[in-house]
């Protein structure tokens, strides 16, 4: 069978599929405050159609597929949907990112139907601060999603604060300290401009190099760099020595990974997004949907990913996908 492999010789092995467009939070770089989801059960893809999405993609050498959203943990059987791709063949790596209000009940069941890890959203510890980012988000409810990650035993678990200059920048070091208590590890990631929230959310933007002098100064002698595995996606980690935690940042502006982008999203509605910083997709549910093959959908998609970019344009708000909220496409 054919590979993924784009005209700039990447190999596409990672497959992030949004189950929702709904949110339980508002964070306001995320999503406008008055945003709704406009979206009907039957224009969101079902079991079926995730199922063999799935296998199509997992005969084009795609090996991890994590489950987005929205919320994912919205979506009504998300642990069916877990088991289902769980047992596709050549499927190893199912990773959830969540903002784990929910995650304390769902936890156990998810890791016994082949969730293995789990990145969490998390970008304040102070909690009025974390329900004002929020729009009424609840931090209590997210640590207790974290400590059910760990019982559960999905490794790593992993939290992930967007930085942002006078929002909560001066929180790098205690969120460093929480992570190292909890034995997990933490990430911190630039603003990135997608939609009319992401762009004007790039006025609190602080690039890799302050974050990383800030951990510099925290951490000193006890940083040492990890050599990038397949696991790590798009970030620049570093073991805390002594510790059981790392640390790592994400540039998607400052310093972009495109070089290296292995994957493709697909949003709850069934759109292939080639890359979060471009407009070109394709309908993948309305060839599930239609009287086409897997044969002729694997072309489809070979095709697509043909015109894959070499490298997003954050600099310019055109190649931005503006009229989209982040929410909707799968983060």
């Amino acid at each position: 069978m054919p590979k993924l492999i784009d005209k700039f010789g990447r190999e596409i092995t990672y497959l992030r599929l949004s189950v929702t467009e709904h949110c339980n939070y508002r964070c306001f770089y995320c999503r406008d405050d008055e945003h709704v989801p406009n979206c009907k059960r039957e224009d969101i893809l079902s079991y079926e159609d995730i199922e063999r999405i799935v296998q199509i993609f997992a005969e084009l050498g795609v090996t991890k597929v994590r489950l987005t959203g929205g919320e994912p943990l919205l979506r009504r059987g998300i642990v069916k949907i877990a088991r289902l791709i769980s047992c596709v063949k050549g499927i190893n790596d199912i990773p959830l990112s969540t903002n784990a209000h929910l995650l304390e009940k769902f936890a156990k069941k998810l890791h016994q139907n082949g969730v293995n890890r789990v990145n969490i959203s998390m970008d304040s510890l102070i909690p009025e601060r974390f329900e004002k980012i929020t729009r009424g988000g609840d931090i209590t409810e997210v640590i207790k999603g974290i400590d059910a990650a760990i019982q559960a035993g999905m490794n790593p678990v992993k939290i992930n604060m967007v930085a942002m200059r006078g929002v909560n920048d001066d929180e790098i070091e205690s969120m460093v300290d929480f992570a190292i208590t909890k034995g997990i590890d933490v990430r911190f990631i630039e603003t990135m401009p997608i939609g009319l929230v992401g762009i004007e959310a790039l006025e609190q933007h602080i690039s890799e190099k302050d974050i990383s002098a800030k951990l510099n100064k925290h951490l000193g002698k006890r940083l040492s760099p990890i050599n990038p595995s397949k696991t790590d996606g798009p970030a620049h980690n570093f073991k805390i020595k002594g510790t059981n935690s790392t640390v790592g940042i994400i540039s998607a502006v400052s310093n972009h990974f495109c070089q290296t982008c292995n994957r493709v999203r697909l949003t709850a509605k069934g759109d292939l997004i080639l890359c979060l910083g471009q407009e070109d997709a394709i309908s993948l549910k309305d060839a599930v949907r239609s009287d086409l093959t897997n044969d002729e959908i694997k072309t489809m998609i070979v095709n697509a990913i043909n015109k894959k970019p070499e490298k997003h344009e954050f600099n310019t708000v055109v190649d931005n996908i503006s009229n989209r909220q982040m929410v909707e496409i799968g983060g």
